[in-house]
């Protein structure tokens, strides 16, 4: 990657930051290097997974939030089974960065830890009761995620080319979220795929220097933001906070209309 741009739009942010800091004395974090390539995850301070689990010795139990036996150990099996997954999916995103002339960030945490995974599980069950296990895990799109990387002035080319070839070697599309045209908050390409023959999920961020930058300072203040604790004031503080960094964000030419692969996209579940 070229160090200039990089530096460049890191300096753009930069500023961004410091003065919404400014004005909200907030101080930012960047994110935990283990989970800066997928979705933002909120850290819930109390409650369990679906059905008892205190003191269940074959649980799991972290930051107030737990899981019984029997999730527990559902959770452990998709883990094996996307370990198992990875490698050929991996061969796949590597050829297609490879033809694009992206770099792949982040590839050393392309798949979720076992305790971020049961944690994402177990919030997602206390905020939606209504929800098994099964449910979750079917949903679960990120346990195996990468992002590809192009400075601005070969992103779209970049991102058609990849997605091309991903499709072209037969996995599937199940989500592709542009966000490149909104007006305020998160700018990126977030895509989900169905990988062929084992048909494990697997999640595809696409971004430019800028926008990851973005995305790894506004992870924390994110967390912060979706805490129950977190009082409407303080929420809209960072809501700000995070529409300013965001908004220095340059669009790459022609963003906003990157489309999916037009004969694969899977249909919504």
């Amino acid at each position: 990657m070229c160090t200039h741009h990089l530096g460049r739009a890191a300096a753009v942010l930069a500023a961004a930051l410091a003065l919404t800091t400014a004005a909200t004395g907030l101080t930012a974090y960047a994110a935990d290097p283990s989970d800066t390539t997928g979705k933002h995850t909120t850290a819930m301070r109390s409650g369990g997974g679906a059905g008892q689990c205190d003191n269940d010795p074959d649980g799991w139990a972290r930051d107030g939030l737990c899981l019984n036996a029997a999730d527990n150990r559902k959770v452990d099996a998709y883990l094996a089974r996307a370990r198992a997954a990875e490698p050929s999916i991996s061969r796949d995103v590597r050829a297609a960065a490879d033809l694009s002339h992206a770099e792949l960030v982040g590839f050393d945490y392309r798949l979720k830890s076992p305790d971020s995974l049961k944690r994402k599980v177990a919030t997602d069950l206390k905020e939606h009761p209504e929800r098994n296990t099964d449910d979750v895990l079917a949903r679960l799109s990120d346990a195996v995620r990468y992002t590809l990387q192009w400075p601005d002035g070969r992103y779209v080319t970049g991102v058609t080319i990849a997605s091309d070839s991903l499709s072209a070697w037969g996995s599937d599309t199940t989500k592709w979220s542009n966000t490149w045209g909104r007006e305020k908050g998160y700018k990126g390409l977030n895509t989900g795929w169905r990988a062929p023959g084992s048909r494990q999920l697997f999640e595809v961020q696409f971004h430019t220097p800028a926008s990851k930058f973005a995305q790894e300072v506004t992870h924390k203040l994110y967390e912060e933001q979706r805490l129950p604790s977190t009082s409407p004031e303080r929420k809209r503080q960072l809501q700000d906070q995070q529409d300013a960094i965001f908004a220095a964000v340059p669009v790459p030419d022609g963003a906003p209309a990157l489309a999916p692969p037009a004969t694969r996209l899977a249909p919504a579940a």
